[in-house]
C-alpha cells in the first residue's frame, strides 16, 4: 500500500514537491485513534525512543546512584546540536560514573551549527564522541552498566547486558517481539529494532500517562518526562522543533525526532501517542506533520497558535531570506485529521 501525499512544498503558487508518510495516534490500551497510511508497517524508530531507552536507566536505580540532574537525564533523552553546553554535560555524566569520553563506542561527530563547529576549529580541535548527537544517551549506557557491576566495553552490541534491558522494556511498552531479523544497527552503533507505528505510539501513550505500567516504570517514565519538559534546551538545543514545542507548551507535550523522518510525541492530557514516519525521510516534513497533529489535537492558547502557526506552515527562503513558498500540511490531511479527532 503506497502512503498517502502529507505534505506539500510549493515554489510561487505551484506545487514543487511532495512527501508522503503515515501516522498512528493510540492510547494506552493500543486502540487506534488515528491511523493514516500503513500503520501496521515495521519502522526504524531510530532517535525517537530515547526517552524510552533511558528507562532503565532510572528504574534500576542508576540514575539515583549516580544522582543525575535533570538535565542530565534530558541529555540522556536527547539528540542534541553538540553544543560546548550539551558536550560539557556528557562529560560529567561520565565523570560521576568514573569514566571518561574514551568510553563512548558512539564515535565522533561534528556539532550540528556552524558556530560550533567553528570553536573547535578556531581552538584546534576536533570533534570526538562527547559531541555526537547521541552522548547524553551513551553516557546514560556507560552509567548503567556501572551500577550494575557488567563490563562497559562492547555496551553497544546486542547482548551486552544493557541492551537485553532496553529490549526488553521496548518489547513490554509496544507489546512486540523484537528478533534479530528486525534489528538494524543505528548511526550511534546501538541496535535499533523496527516495530509498527502503532505499537509505538502505544508505546508513547503509556508513557506520557503511566496507564497499564508498574508503578515503578510509571515513576521512571514520569521522572523522564519532567526532566525533558524542565531542560528542553538539552533535549536538542538552539533552533530546534523538540525544544521549541517543549518550551512552547510547558508539560502540555513530550515530542522526540529521530532520524529517517520518524518523530514521537506523548499528549498526557489526552491519553494519546503519537508516531509519524515522513517516507522519504526529510525531517522538514515530518515536522511539519507533527505541528499539523499537534495543531488538531490540541485547544491551543495565543502563544501556542503562534508557535505552532510557524511550524506547521514554514517558508521557503531563498538565499537573500526572501520567501519562495511553503512547506505545509495537505488538505486532504488536515481533513483526514479532523474527522478522525474530533
Amino acid at each position: 500500500m503506497d502512503n498517502p501525499a502529507l505534505v506539500d512544498v510549493t515554489r510561487g503558487s505551484l506545487t514543487e514537491s511532495l512527501h508522503r508518510g503515515s501516522v498512528a495516534i493510540c492510547d494506552a490500551a493500543g486502540k487506534l485513534v488515528c491511523g493514516i497510511g500503513n500503520v501496521d508497517a515495521r519502522v526504524f524508530p531510530r532517535s525517537a525512543i530515547k526517552a524510552m531507552q533511558a528507562l532503565p536507566l532510572v528504574e534500576s536505580g542508576a540514575a539515583e546512584a549516580l544522582a543525575l540532574t535533570d538535565a542530565e537525564l534530558a541529555l540522556a533523552c536527547a539528540s542534541h546540536n553538540g553544543e560546548e553546553m550539551h558536550a560539557n554535560a556528557a562529560r560529567v555524566m561520565l565523570l560521576k560514573a568514573g569514566l571518561t569520553e574514551d568510553a563512548l563506542e558512539c564515535g565522533p561527530q561534528w556539532p550540528q551549527r556552524m558556530e560550533d563547529a567553528a570553536k573547535l576549529i578556531l581552538a584546534n580541535e576536533t570533534p570526538c564522541g562527547l559531541h555526537n548527537n547521541c552522548s547524553g544517551k551513551h553516557a546514560g549506557f556507560l552509567g548503567l552498566a556501572k551500577v550494575m557491576g557488567v563490563e562497559t566495553r562492547g555496551y553497544v552490541e546486542p547482548f551486552h547486558p544493557v541492551q537485553r534491558e532496553i529490549r526488553l522494556v521496548m518489547e513490554q511498552l509496544t507489546g512486540d517481539t523484537l528478533s534479530e531479523d528486525v534489528c538494524g544497527t543505528d548511526g550511534c552503533s546501538i541496535p535499533t529494532y523496527a516495530s509498527p507505528l502503532r505499537s509505538f505510539a502505544r508505546a508513547f501513550a503509556a508513557f506520557g500517562t503511566g496507564e497499564g505500567l508498574e508503578l515503578l516504570r510509571a515513576d521512571a517514565a514520569q521522572r523522564l518526562f519532567d526532566a525533558c519538559i524542565n531542560e528542553p534546551y538539552m533535549v536538542a538545543g538552539a533552533d530546534r522543533f523538540c525544544t521549541k514545542v517543549m518550551e512552547g507548551f510547558r508539560g502540555r507535550v513530550f515530542v522526540k525526532t529521530g532520524a529517517e523522518g520518524v518523530f514521537c510525541a506523548s499528549i498526557p492530557e489526552l491519553g494519546f501517542g503519537v508516531t509519524l514516519k515522513c517516507d522519504d525521510g526529510a525531517t522538514r516534513a515530518a515536522e511539519v506533520m507533527m505541528a499539523t497533529v499537534i495543531e488538531t489535537m490540541l485547544d491551543l492558547n495565543d502563544d501556542e497558535s503562534v508557535l505552532l502557526d510557524g511550524l506547521v506552515n514554514p517558508p521557503v527562503l531563498t538565499r537573500r531570506g526572501i520567501q519562495a513558498g511553503h512547506i505545509r500540511p495537505r488538505p486532504e490531511f488536515l481533513s483526514t485529521l479532523k474527522t478522525a479527532l474530533n
